[in-house]
This record gives structure tokens, sequence and C-alpha cells, in this order.
């Protein structure tokens, strides 16, 4: 069966993690990487991304399993983290829109892609005839010998004539869901660069994330330690690469976030799902995007992302205003799930200095204080 020799691959590879949008092309794959591997669905392909690069950070071996579609939705994410880091990034993509197809939509696209991955200077693989599966093996060598995404662009043709490989699992979905919220949100009396010296001054040995933009820059400013990972690109991709150095890391992580950026992304919702008791996710919540000129987002006026996070099913849920609630509320975390810490914040910046240490210098100082290399 094809879709046991892909699986037999992996795990000659070292794959330990799976992060998969599924395809219909796929399915059978799917279910069958389900039982065999540590298998997190996402329901956005960029979040995969973002959760594999953190997993890579970690360092922890996964491949991001995906339809080719999913590529457009995830280009950016992918030219600005693990291309721009040097991150090593398998990514198994079924092809749609090149044999046999019999949807329209899946055309214009998806038929174009190995010119896209050739004018971006992707490596990829194309896996035409099952004959080729073995090439699979070759591309995710590639990647994590040369810190580099490749893509694995398979034909639906290899899975023609295959027999269903197993029959997916669901849980018992019954379950009495309570939800009681009243909190009030007032008037702030921070901006985000003071919400940020505070945390940083309560860091020990934890990993930071730090959203794109000026985030970044003033987390620098207020304490540069080789345990931070400065973003430069990939908005809302902050906590996606928390998620992943969390599922692959002992070691405490903390995400700063912003509302602009969570109010992008549906990670939440995998966040709740894999509930790992290592992350802390602070939402600098300044009802703004910050970095481009203080544009109001939903949260200023309408959104209550502590609520939000709840929806999800996150349990460990804060809302600090104050210095001392912040102080407060980062050092009596529970550690009995995801904490996530909702700061009420001044729009505004600072005029924090750019960040000058590379990409590549990011990563691997990094590495060395998560992993020791």
């Amino acid at each position: 069966m094809s879709e046991e020799k892909v699986v037999e691959i992996l795990k000659e590879q070292g794959v330990e993690f799976v992060v998969s949008l599924p395809c219909d092309r796929t399915k059978d794959l799917c279910s069958l990487l389900e039982t065999q591997f540590r298998y997190i669905t996402v329901p956005r392909e960029e979040d995969g991304i973002g959760i594999c690069s953190g997993m890579y950070l970690s360092g922890r071996r996964c491949i991001l399993q995906m339809q080719s579609s999913g590529l457009g939705n995830s280009l950016n994410a992918i030219m600005t983290l693990p291309e721009l880091y040097g991150l090593a990034l398998p990514i198994l993509a079924s092809w749609r829109g090149y044999y046999l197809e019999k949807i329209p939509a899946q055309i214009p696209f998806n038929a174009k892609i190995p010119e896209l991955l050739t004018l971006y200077g992707i490596s990829h693989t194309i896996i035409a005839e099952p004959k080729d599966i073995y090439r699979i093996a070759d591309a995710i060598d590639d990647a994590y010998q040369n810190n580099r995404v490749h893509v694995v662009l398979v034909s639906p043709k290899i899975w023609d004539g295959e027999q269903p490989v197993i029959t997916p699992l669901h849980p018992d979905r019954c379950r009495t869901v309570l939800l009681s919220y009243h909190k009030e949100i007032v008037s702030p009396v921070m901006q985000r660069a003071d919400a940020i010296e505070t945390v940083a001054k309560l860091l020990t040995d934890e990993l930071v994330v730090s959203n794109i933009g000026v985030p970044s820059k003033e987390l620098h400013a207020a304490c540069d330690r080789d345990g931070n990972f400065y973003m430069l690109g990939s908005y809302t991709q902050a906590t996606p690469i928390g998620l992943g150095l969390a599922i692959g890391s002992k070691k405490d992580v903390v995400v700063l976030d912003g509302d602009g950026s969570l109010l992008g992304s549906s990670v939440l919702s995998v966040v709740a799902a894999e509930k790992p008791n290592n992350l802390t996710i602070i939402c600098l919540d300044n009802g703004a995007f910050g970095s481009t000129g203080n544009q109001c987002t939903p949260a200023a006026t309408t959104v209550d992302l502590e609520l939000v996070a709840q929806a999800y099913g996150i349990k460990n849920t804060w809302k600090v205003h104050t210095f001392e609630e912040l102080y407060h509320g980062f050092k009596c975390r529970e550690r009995s799930g995801t904490e996530f810490i909702h700061v009420i914040l001044k729009p505004g910046n600072t005029q924090a200095q750019n960040i000058t240490i590379t990409p590549t210098e990011i990563r691997d100082r990094f590495m060395i204080f998560s992993i020791g290399k």
C-alpha cells in the first residue's frame, strides 16, 4: 500500500510529528498518519508553518501535510519564516489541479505550482508515479541537511486503486459546556512597551517568541537574551511558533502576541485542543495595529480576546490592566494547562531601534539556548 510506504519513509527519517490540514485525495493517508504519529490538525495551513517552525527550533522533526492549494495561503509565511531564518520544513502536499481533476476551482492556482515554487526558489520534488515514492525520503533529508523548505507534490495517481487503510476514529462528543463570564475592561494605564518591560524583568530560562514589528524591537530594547526569538515577518505566526515550541520542548514558553495578530488567526482552537501546560500566551491588546500607525482593531470597542480564548477552550485566563496585575498574573501561572494573559493597553509605540541581529543569528543563538546546539 502506498500509504504504508509513506509512513515507513517518515519513520525512517525520524519524523515524530505530523501537522495536517487534510485533503480529500489523501484521506486514507491522513487516517493512517493519525494512528502512527503525534498528529496535530490545523484549520489553516499557514498556522502549520508556524507550528512546524517552533518544533524545529526545539530540535524536533515534523512534516506538514496539506493540499497543494494551501501553499497559496501559506506562501508569505513560508518565505518570511522558515526560508528567512533557515528552518527545515518538509511539506507533503497533495497536488490538486494536475491529474484527473474534476473540480474547476482547483485548477487555476494548482496547475501552476511548480512554476511558482521555482520563481520563489523553493525546493520541490514531484511524485508522479508510485515508483517515485522513495524520493520523499530524499526531500526530507534535503530539508534537514540544508535547513530549508522542501515541498513534495504528490500526484493523486499515487493512490489510484488503493483500498481504504483505516476509518478515522472519532471521540464521543457528548459533553456539557458551561461558561460564566463577567469581566470589566477599564481605561488602561500601560502601553505595550511597559508591559513588555514588566514581563522581561521576570524572565528566567523561558523560551520567548515576540510578535513582528515594534513588539520585537521593544523586547530587544528591554532585555536582549539568547532565549528570545524575534519575529521579523510572518504576521499571525507568533502563537503558532510558540505552540510548536511548547509541544517540542520541556521548557516554559512565553508568547508576546497582539490583538491584531490573534484576531487574524484561528490558532487558539489548536492551542486549546493540544493544551500544553508549558505555554503562556500574553495578549498585548492595545486595540490597534500598533506597528502600522495604530489603526483600530475590532478589539478596541467590541471583541474581548479573553472571552474568545475561553470560548475556544483555554481554561486558565487572566485579564490585567496594571503593572501589579500583570506581575501577579505572570508569577502565579498555574501550569495546569495553557495560560492566556489578556493585557489591556493604551496604543502607542516607543522609538525602539531596529534589530541588527540577522535571522540566522537569531535562529542559532535561540537553538543553543533551547536545545544546546
